[in-house]
Order: structure tokens, then C-alpha cells, then sequence
């Protein structure tokens, strides 16, 4: 039987065991062709109710377990996801409409922050202090929070889920998580699937399928002590208004519009190569992707002349078709979108080069040229295959039109000084900056996340992790008890 054979999973959830959800059973369906898949179990409130007292009921005794043992839970779910590659990776690809590479690189990424999350258990957790009083122990040391809620998204379900579900798990916590609705297989049956197999004790880790008053219910859950949302920036808002009205600490990583500035003295082919996979990975649908092409003018008509050339020469169709280079957007209505954003553009007087047209979910890859500040493509999160192209003279203009934003998440910047790039990059309001790369960049041991509308300050990865999933505890001992004057 496959990992994740529908017989398991229709019409269930997975709390405390796969059973029937309370809320109104889900279609799962194929991107590409809108063929069914399944039928998934959806929570309610009442579910999310019970899901978070049992919790809370089993988080003690996994925190109190050796961190070995958890360190080998991660290694373990590592081994099940390696042990149904194949599976999985068919699977990702027709609910998601991602390539085959594409889900091949969101499983090694997986893997990686299982991998991260066992060796965060066995490091430094605290730090001796000084007492005034000869002789008595000071000590703060790090605790888990309890139980975290887990809101993911469908464009990377399976690793942008797994980033906080496991270090969470891995550092003594329990774990509500509610998957997208677009991608409740791979954002949450799959991990409950490989957390079985792992040996995860029952109790401990709940999949919550549902839609926005699902989510709302983790939220306002009394047991979730830390909430992890990734996603929009408008119901990364919502998230952080109802948490912060109940003292919760939110880690918050959402969208992006980032900027790729091309300088006057880039390798123009190696600009190129890196901008198209910025803006085409997984058709445009990542946080991170390349979302404004800034090109210095000496620069501009030969990079868009090449960019245009590229785009063309790509085949979009059905990802399960080997073949194919760009598959399907998540769903028309996200196509829709995107076409409403490049014939916006084009009216405000942006040039279409390649591309712009629409059959269903399928978009093709958009080349847009001379993007002025005032049109969509330029302000908007397109979340599509969109590469706007917005020319400068100088340096300093190439920063205000990055800065141009509200959003904060990733940039990159393509020169032949490396000391022309760093000093660019100081300058630049964002989480991360990528010289000589491109935006869509993130490992296990870095600190992932970005600034304004792109997030609340808060950061996934390494030791990063401890400032999110524990608290700090200050504990002194003595051996005699002190004495105070009465």
C-alpha cells in the first residue's frame, strides 16, 4: 500500500488517529486536470477542541522523554520519507500541479530540516548565571512552549509545513496543524503518515484539515501557546490581530515582491539563467520568487531580448508529462489573477514581450518590459510565470526602486564587484539578500524570514528555531534554605 493511499485518508482526519472529521468531507483534487483524488476529512472548532486537549494531555510526557529518542523520532520520519519517495513525489505533483523536480527538491528539503531539527535537541539549552549568595545554582534554560499551532500553505506544502512542524516536535512540543486546502496530502496527511511510521506517540502531532475558521480555531485555541502562519500578508494580519489579543507569540513569514537588480557590470547569460529560475520556479508560486527584474539601462534591451528567447523556448502543459517545463497555477481563479495583473500592466503602458495568455489554470510564461513603478506588475505579489522588467540609471536608483515596497523578504543582486554588491545590500530593506544568486534560496540552517509585510521579525531555521518553539525558564537551587529577616 502506497503512504498515502486514499483508503486511509478519505474522509479523515488525523487526531489521536485517523478518524472522521466533524466538518463537511473535502475534495482533493489533481491541479493539471481537476480529476478527483479524494475526498478529505475536515475539522471544526469542536475538533480543534479536542485535538488540543489531547495535546496538552500527552506534551509532558514527550518533553519529559530523552532527547535522544527525539532526536531518533526525526531520523526515523527521515528514513519513511526516503522509503516512499517515488510516492510521494507522484503525488505532490498532481495535487500541487508542481514538476518533477520541483518535488524532488521539496523532499531533499524535508529531509533536511528533519535532519536539522534532531540535531537542534542535543545542543547547548541554556546558561549558568551569577548569584549574589555564595553557593546557590542560577541557572535559565530553555523549555518547550507546550503546544504550537501549524497554519501552511499549498505552494510548498510539504517543506513549508515540516520547517515548524518538526522542530516543534523535535524540542518537547505537541503540534496542531491545519494544511491549505488546496494541498491537504501533502501539507498534512503526509506527515502524519511519516510520523507514524516514525514511532511518533499518539497524541502529539494532529492534522486538521479546513479553511479559514479552522485555522481561526488553532488560533484561539487555549492550548496553543505559539502560532506558526505561513502565507498572505492579509491573513498573516488577521493571525497576528487575534494572537496578539490573546498573548501569543506569532512567527509570522508571508509574502513578497522581491527585487533582482541587474548592475551595469553583470554577466549578462549568468543574469539570466538565475532570473528565469527565480521567476519560473513552481510557475511563479513561491514567497521568495523573483518578482521585479531591475536592469541597469546599458543592460536592459539585450536582457530582455534573452529573457524572451528563454521564456519561449519553455513547454507548459501537464506536469506529470516529462517534458514538461511549467506546469499548471494551484487553480483558474489564481490564473485569472495573474492575467488581470499583466493586462492591467500592459494598459498602464508596460510592453508584453512573451507570453500573457491564459487557458484554464495554465499560464504562460510573461515577459514584461519597461514596468513603471505606477502599474500592478510592479506592486503586486503576482504569484505567477511574470517577469517584469523596471530599467535604471544609477545605483542609487536601482535601491529606491527596490525599496519601493511594502513587502521586506528576499532580493538579489547581479554584479562583477563584490564589494559594489555587499555595500548595495546593506542597503536594501529586506530579510535576505543573494549576491550573484537569485531570491529563491533557503536551507535548514539559516534564518528564513523577512520584514514588513513579509513578516513579523521572526525566523525559521538553526538556532533560530529555540527563539521560536521554547521559553525561557530562570531557576536557582541551593542546598539549604535561605533565611530572611521577618
Amino acid at each position: 500500500m502506497s503512504i498515502l493511499d486514499p483508503e486511509i485518508w478519505t474522509g479523515r482526519l488525523y487526531s489521536s488517529g485517523w478518524r472522521k472529521g466533524s466538518g463537511t468531507p473535502a475534495a482533493v483534487s489533481e491541479a493539471a486536470t481537476g480529476t478527483r483524488l479524494g475526498t478529505i476529512g475536515t475539522a471544526t472548532a469542536d475538533d480543534v477542541a479536542d485535538a488540543g486537549a489531547a495535546a496538552a494531555a500527552a506534551q509532558p510526557g514527550w518533553a519529559a522523554t530523552s532527547f535522544r529518542e527525539r532526536a531518533a523520532v526525526m531520523h526515523r520520519a527521515v528514513a519513511a520519507l526516503e522509503a516512499h519517495r517515488d510516492d510521494i513525489t507522484d503525488f505532490m505533483i498532481r495535487e500541487t500541479g508542481c514538476t518533477r523536480p520541483k518535488a524532488a527538491q521539496e523532499i531533499v528539503k524535508a529531509v533536511g530540516e528533519l535532519t536539522a531539527s534532531a540535531a537542534l535537541v542535543d545542543g547547548p539549552c541554556g546558561d549558568l548565571l551569577p548569584h549574589e549568595t555564595p553557593g546557590v545554582l542560577s541557572m535559565a534554560r530553555r523549555v518547550p512552549v507546550g503546544t504550537v499551532g501549524v497554519i501552511s500553505p499549498w505552494n510548498a506544502p510539504l517543506m513549508l509545513a515540516i520547517r515548524a512542524v518538526a522542530p516543534a516536535l523535535a524540542l518537547g512540543n505537541a503540534v496542531l496543524l491545519k494544511p491549505a486546502p488546496e494541498s491537504p496530502v501533502s501539507g498534512g496527511v503526509l506527515l502524519a503518515r511519516i510520523f507514524q511510521e516514525a514511532g511518533l506517540p499518539d497524541g502529539l502531532l494532529h492534522v486538521l484539515p479546513g479553511g479559514a475558521d479552522t485555522g481561526e480555531a488553532v488560533v484561539r485555541s487555549p492550548h496553543t501557546a505559539v502560532i506558526s502562519f505561513t502565507g498572505s500578508s492579509a491573513a498573516g494580519r488577521r493571525v497576528g490581530e487575534i494572537a496578539g489579543g490573546m498573548l501569543k507569540r506569532v512567527v509570522l513569514e508571508l509574502g513578497g515582491n522581491n527585487a533582482y537588480i541587474v548592475l551595469d557590470d553583470a554577466d549578462l547569460d549568468a543574469a539570466v539563467n538565475n532570473a528565469a529560475w527565480g521567476s519560473l520556479l513552481h510557475q511563479g508560486q513561491i514567497c521568495m520568487a523573483t518578482g521585479r527584474h531591475l536592469v541597469h539601462e546599458s543592460l536592459a534591451d539585450a536582457y530582455v531580448e534573452r529573457l524572451t528567447a528563454h521564456v519561449r523556448s519553455l513547454t507548459v502543459g501537464d506536469p506529470t508529462r516529462p517534458e514538461v517545463q511549467v506546469g499548471p497555477l494551484i487553480s483558474e481563479r489564481q490564473a485569472d489573477r495573474v492575467h488581470e495583473i499583466v493586462t492591467a500592466s500592459v494598459a498602464a503602458g508596460s510592453v508584453l514581450r512573451a507570453g500573457g495568455t491564459q487557458d484554464g489554470p495554465f499560464y504562460t510564461p510573461t515577459v514584461l518590459d519597461r514596468v513603471t513603478p505606477e502599474a500592478r506588475a510592479f506592486h503586486d505579489e503576482i504569484f505567477g510565470p511574470v517577469l517584469p522588467v523596471t530599467r535604471f540609471s544609477d545605483d542609487d536608483e536601482a535601491v529606491e526602486l527596490a525599496n519601493a515596497t511594502r513587502y521586506g523578504l528576499s532580493a538579489a543582486i547581479h554584479t562583477g564587484s563584490l564589494g559594489r554588491g555587499l555595500a548595495l545590500a546593506e542597503r536594501l530593506r529586506t530579510g535576505m539578500v543573494h549576491i550573484n544568486g537569485q531570491t529563491i534560496n533557503d536551507a535548514p540552517h539559516v534564518p528564513m524570514g523577512g520584514t514588513g509585510d513579509s513578516g513579523n521579525g521572526g525566523r525559521y531555521g538553526g538556532h533560530w528555531n529555540l527563539d521560536e518553539f521554547t521559553q525561557w525558564q530562570w531557576v536557582t537551587a541551593r542546598a539549604t534554605p535561605g533565611t530572611y529577616p521577618v
